[in-house]
C-alpha cells in the first residue's frame, strides 16, 4: 500500500500526526469518549503509523493522547453494535484490530507511548505494543476484558513476550487493574514520571534515541527482537549470525566505527 497523501492525513478525525525535531507525534484525539476505539479509529490510526514509517521528517514515534484518560478501551456504542455481528464480521474485526498491533509491533522505528492517564482493555494492549512506556503515577492499567465475558485473545500474543506467562495470567485471568507502580514492576512501563514532566521527559528520551542511535540499527534490532523468539535456539543464532554479517556492512556501521576509532562523537540526527 502507497503511503496516504499528507493532506489525507489531515484530514483524519480521530488522529493527529504532526513531526518536530525528527520526532513523529501520533495524537489519539477523541477526548470526549476518553479516547475509546472504534473500527474508524483503528483505521486512523494503522494510516497515521503507515505515513509516520515513511516520514523522512520522523525517526522516532510517540504515541500519545488528548484529555485525562489515554484510552478507556472499545467504545460503548461499538460494543453495542457488536452484537449484531455474526462470526464473519466478528472475524474481519477482530484481524482489524490485530493488524494495528502487528504494524505497531514490528514498525521500523522505536514507537514510545506516552501514557498521560488510563489505560484499559484495548488502550492497555495499544500501550503494550510499543516499545517503551513512559507513564504518569496515577494511571491504572489493566486487560478488563473476562469482566464482560469476553477475551483479552490478541494482546495476550504480546504480553506473552514482554512479561512472561506467570504475569501475564495474573492480569489476564483477574482482569484486574494496576496501578502505574506494578506496572513498572511487571515491566509492562519502563518509566513513571509526573504529570508535569511527563511530555518533557519523553521529548528527551525520544531525541535522545535520535541523536545517539542509528536508525538503520534501531530498525534491524526491532526486527531481530520480533523474530528470535519463534525459532529454535540453533536457526536464531544463524539468524543474528547472518544479522550480525549485515550490520557490518552497512554505511551506518562504516561511519560509527570510522568515529569510534577517530573518537569524534556522531549526531545521528544529522
Amino acid at each position: 500500500m502507497e503511503n496516504m497523501p499528507t493532506q489525507e492525513l489531515e484530514a483524519l478525525r480521530y488522529i493527529r500526526y504532526d513531526a518536530q525535531d525528527s520526532i513523529g507525534y501520533i495524537t489519539l484525539n477523541r477526548p470526549e469518549k476518553r479516547n475509546a476505539l472504534s473500527a474508524d479509529m483503528v483505521t486512523e490510526l494503522k494510516q497515521a503509523f503507515e505515513f509516520a514509517e515513511d516520514d523522512e521528517a520522523c525517526k522516532v514515534i510517540v504515541l500519545r493522547a488528548q484529555g485525562d484518560v489515554f484510552c478507556a478501551g472499545a467504545d460503548l456504542q461499538y460494543i453495542q453494535e457488536l452484537q449484531g455481528f455474526g462470526y464473519t464480521d466478528n472475524l474481519a474485526d477482530s484481524t482489524h484490530l490485530m493488524q494495528l498491533f502487528h504494524q505497531v509491533y514490528t514498525l521500523k522505528k522505536v514507537v514510545i507511548a506516552q501514557v498521560q492517564g488510563h489505560a484499559l482493555a484495548g488502550g492497555c494492549g495499544l500501550a503494550t505494543v510499543c516499545d517503551f512506556a513512559f507513564a504518569v503515577p496515577e494511571a491504572k492499567f489493566g486487560y478488563t476484558e473476562v469482566k464482560i465475558g469476553f477475551l483479552p485473545a490478541i494482546v495476550s500474543v504480546f504480553l506473552l513476550r514482554k512479561i512472561g506467562e506467570g504475569r501475564t495470567k495474573q492480569l489476564l485471568l483477574t482482569g484486574d487493574t494496576i496501578t502505574a507502580q506494578t506496572a513498572l514492576d511487571f515491566g509492562l512501563v519502563q518509566f513513571l514520571v509526573p504529570a508535569s514532566e511527563l511530555a518533557d521527559n519523553v521529548y528527551r528520551f525520544a531525541r535522545r534515541l535520535c541523536v545517539e542511535n542509528s536508525a538503520q540499527s534501531m530498525e534491524a534490532t526491532k526486527e531481530m527482537l520480533a523474530r528470535l523468539p519463534e525459532m529454535p535456539l540453533e536457526d536464531s543464532l544463524r539468524y543474528a549470525a547472518r544479522m550480525n554479517a549485515e550490520a557490518r556492512g552497512s554505511e551506518d556501521c562504516r561511519r560509527g566505527i570510522a568515529a569510534f576509532l577517530s573518537k569524534q562523537k556522531i549526531a545521528w540526527d544529522n
